[in-house]
């Protein structure tokens, strides 16, 4: 018994397809998942939001977002001992780096230079990762 091609085809395409939704639902889950985590760390008052860390977002706006997730994941992994949620972000970032990008290996190095606090660093991360829903 032989399968007619067009029937074939349609079951490759579908095949296909299917597998391209779940990895897009997947990313969706862990942005989505990211910024639940950062808003929760953002409505904790601790002493350590003052921290300075290396701020990432300063620089050339040419940046694209998978150099922007990578660097954030090291300030991320830097950051963890203040709140332990950051540990699941860093994480997450992780894995979308990981997924998405062949020339970035998280977590990037980021160059000392200017800082910002925690918290400011926070804020900015879930616009981006807000953004990064929306598109």
């Amino acid at each position: 018994m032989s399968i007619p091609v067009p029937v074939l085809l349609t079951f490759l395409a579908l095949s296909a397809c299917q597998g391209r939704m779940a990895a897009l639902l997947q990313t969706s889950n862990l942005l989505k998942e990211s910024i639940r985590l950062l808003s929760e760390i953002l409505e904790t008052k601790v002493s350590c939001d003052k921290m300075n860390v290396t701020s990432i977002f300063a620089g050339d706006k040419k940046e694209n977002y998978m150099e922007i997730l990578c660097k954030a994941t090291t300030v991320a992994w830097e950051g963890r001992s203040c709140h332990r949620h950051l540990e699941g972000v860093y994480l997450n970032l992780l894995s979308l780096v990981r997924r998405k990008s062949t020339v970035h290996k998280a977590p990037c190095p980021v160059a000392a230079g200017n800082t910002t606090s925690l918290n400011d660093f926070l804020v900015n991360l879930r616009r981006v990762l807000q953004r990064l829903v929306k598109d």
